[in-house]
């Protein structure tokens, strides 16, 4: 089948890799150049040179140009794989038996954006990778493959990122050589069941240090690289957070939220939280003193 291939991320470089070696028939590639949007974007244009597969970049998927480019190629499947925009009805009705999208969380809950942040800050232990039938809304089409992934302790953005691509890239396999029995045994997603996660913003990356200890650490190890970084402000001054440990202790009951406990070095520190109380491993450097308060 000839498949025309959208993305432009980490995972979409994963993906892309798994199609040629499968020596699945690439007719086309729809990527960017570069984007101040993804902070995990992946200039795969250079993996298709290397690999001899036409391509091109473009800002806006549903352009007049990138619609015509893909209907030159007689398209059986579009893979969007990667794509922070939503497909319009034209460009969805080209390809000859669907498109097939791909969100790392368990729909039909948690459809929307930024799934792996929400599901660590939020602190669940379980995820899913889902392939399935695009429409025109978001995260709703028909799924066709769905594996469970567990969020353990020690996982942080970049290992549970991963954790679910391992998966993600065998179900692709799966569904791309067994299209028509994928297709004929989806599953219809329960629109009247799930939910959907909104756009975070800089507000939501704020570490208050009135949180519990487990608040801080999930929102830090959920913002820490390849994302931009959970963060603090001090005197007027942002500070980035990538990696902190709890503390878990009574040993300071009396000892007010934000309240330098200990500073032994300009990036680590330990600060009392809400109940219990973190180190600081990995952050922007700062000069502090014990007793010091941030907030």
């Amino acid at each position: 089948m000839k498949i025309v291939f959208i993305g432009c991320v980490k995972s979409s470089e994963l993906f892309l890799n798994k199609l040629i070696e499968i020596e699945a028939d690439i007719v086309g590639v729809v990527t960017k150049s570069k984007s101040d949007f993804n902070s995990d974007f992946s200039d795969i244009g250079g993996l298709c040179r290397k690999n001899n597969i036409d391509f091109i970049f473009c800002d806006n998927v549903n352009d007049r140009e990138v619609k015509d480019y893909i209907r030159n190629k007689n398209v059986d499947i579009i893979l969007c794989l990667g794509w922070s925009q939503i497909l319009d009805a034209e460009l969805l009705s080209i390809p000859k038996y669907g498109s097939v999208g791909f969100h790392p969380a368990e729909l039909p809950y948690n459809r929307g954006r930024h799934p792996l942040v929400w599901a660590l800050a939020l602190g669940l232990e379980q995820t899913a990778s889902t392939l399935f039938l695009m429409d025109e809304n978001a995260d709703t089409g028909n799924i066709l493959s769905q594996k469970y992934v567990n969020i353990d302790y020690e996982d942080d953005a970049y290992s549970l990122y991963m954790k679910i691509m391992k998966e993600a890239v065998i179900q692709l396999e799966m569904v791309i050589t067994n299209f028509e029995t994928a297709v004929n045994n989806s599953i219809k997603q329960k629109n009247d069941i799930g939910n959907s996660w909104r756009k975070r913003n800089s507000k939501d990356g704020e570490i208050d240090w009135r949180m519990s200890s487990r608040g801080v650490y999930n929102l830090v190890r959920a913002l820490t690289h390849p994302y931009a970084g959970a963060h603090f402000i001090y005197e007027k001054k942002e500070y980035k957070v990538w990696k902190v440990r709890e503390i878990l202790t009574n040993k300071y009951n009396n000892i007010e939220p934000g309240k330098v406990i200990s500073f032994s070095h300009k990036n680590k520190f330990m600060i009392k939280t809400g109940d219990n109380a973190v180190e600081v491993l990995d952050c922007d450097d700062i000069l502090l003193h014990e007793k010091d308060y941030l907030y």
